[in-house]
């Protein structure tokens, strides 16, 4: 039901900008933005269906990406990933002082 009437409510605002189209009042500055807020509120009715014909699964084929995805085989191949050995190189320690230095104050 209100997939109906969203749809109905999308169309009035169309009818709207019809009528000032056919008075000639489209060219003034009342309506331009009585154009303007007419689309608005058609394009909120519209959206609105939208979202309730996707919800409701009547726009799957639109998900072609989703679909294809699916329906593509699967395929999986078995790779070792390279381990590197650990570097052994011969590094000497690193040298400590065995007394801490003083701080200059």
């Amino acid at each position: 039901m209100m997939l109906v009437i969203s749809i109905v409510m999308g169309i009035v605002p169309l009818l709207g900008i019809a009528w000032t189209i056919v008075t000639g009042t489209v060219t003034t500055v009342d309506g331009l933005f009585m154009s303007l807020i007419l689309l608005t509120l058609s394009a909120v009715f519209f959206l609105n269906a939208f979202w309730e014909l996707r919800d409701r699964g009547a726009l799957a084929f639109l998900d072609k990406k989703k679909v294809a995805a699916e329906a593509a085989p699967r395929v999986t191949t078995n790779v070792t990933p390279k381990v590197m050995p650990k570097p052994t190189a011969n590094v000497p320690p690193a040298k400590q002082d065995s007394q801490p230095k003083e701080s200059e104050g």
